[in-house]
């Protein structure tokens, strides 16, 4: 990019910040919305600041710092670093976290929910690596390094008891990258604020503009990629959302779809009757790493959990005996979900 088109962009900026601050003087408040690249997916923030700030230079490099701590596809990160030797010091703070999170949720899902499925994820074409398409023999021969009892940690280091075993933090990154973001802009003083990355964020406060919460739709399983249409829609306030599902990302080997929810206890892609668990908590990872483990263990037991944990709420979409679909929801969502 040139220096005159450099000019002619940042011109357009100054020109669009100064009037949102001119409306907001007026009493008419202005979203501010960001968006872009991370993590393989694009971020949408949407948030109200009385000064008109641009946070998109910082949310840029703040997302870039995260994925170099915590980025499978990134061949110097550090979790890269980590999965081609036997331990890892940590030289930024974002690694730590995580690994705090996937123990508490791989403990409290009984495993389903296990970040060193990483051969497995390779093994089925769903990661950095080239895709074995493997037989019975090879997933129990891979199946012996997983295991996130085999990842020791403490307040500055990682090893692992294993060196074959590796981290693959994709069923939990999204939702931590959220947080980050979200807590960055809060520490700003933005008090009302919507995150996304990738389908995962954090939504607080309320919409300034329509004087409601955010609201979000909840895609249908039965959607395409050319046709996009929503099973519900939810109203949230100071919560973290996140939907995983298996409606686009698989696949296909011999005429057969593959999941690329890889249930740690088989070794084999989920095949389960769930489509599609939609989860709110406090904060994006602990809704993204629970959203992970309901598409492995099923929706029997997601509704099981559901019921026994205060601190995570859930709206399940499954397949039922007749060829249709049924839906559960928390009690506590009841009042912040519509379904069309």
């Amino acid at each position: 990019m040139n220096n005159r088109t450099k000019n002619i962009i940042y011109s357009i900026l100054l020109i669009v910040t100064v009037y949102a601050v001119y409306l907001y003087r007026k009493g008419q408040p202005v979203p501010i919305m960001i968006e872009g690249k991370t993590m393989g997916t694009s971020y949408h923030i949407t948030y109200f600041d009385k000064h008109g700030r641009n946070f998109k230079p910082s949310v840029d490099s703040l997302l870039e710092v995260v994925n170099q701590s915590i980025n499978t596809y990134l061949p110097d990160s550090e979790i890269t670093q980590f999965n081609r030797g036997e331990g890892l010091k940590f030289s930024l703070p974002y690694f730590l976290p995580v690994l705090k999170k996937a123990r508490e949720v791989f403990t409290a899902s009984s495993g389903a929910f296990d970040p060193t499925v990483m051969p497995l994820v390779n093994a089925w074409g769903f990661g950095p690596a080239e895709p074995l398409n493997p037989d019975n023999l090879q997933v129990d021969s891979i199946r012996e390094v997983v295991g996130f009892e085999k990842i020791q940690f403490n307040a500055d280091s990682v090893w692992k008891t294993d060196s074959r075993t590796q981290l693959d933090f994709g069923g939990i990154g999204q939702g931590y990258g959220a947080d980050v973001i979200a807590d960055f802009l809060k520490a700003k003083g933005i008090v009302n604020v919507f995150v996304e990355i990738g389908g995962e964020g954090m939504a607080c406060g309320i919409n300034l503009k329509t004087k409601k919460p955010w609201e979000i739709g909840i895609l249908d399983p039965a959607s395409t990629r050319e046709k996009l249409f929503f099973k519900a829609y939810a109203l949230l306030k100071d919560k973290s959302f996140t939907t995983s599902g298996n409606y686009f990302n698989y696949r296909e080997i011999d005429g057969k779809k593959y999941s690329h929810t890889i249930d740690p206890e088989t070794g084999y892609p989920a095949r389960k009757e769930i489509l599609s668990a939609s989860v709110f908590a406090a904060d994006a990872i602990t809704a993204d790493a629970w959203a992970t483990a309901f598409m492995v263990m099923g929706h029997e037991r997601a509704i099981e959990l559901l019921k026994s944990r205060s601190e995570i709420e859930g709206f399940i979409i499954y397949s039922n005996d007749q060829g249709g679909t049924d839906v559960f929801l928390s009690e506590s969502l009841k009042t912040s979900i519509k379904l069309k």
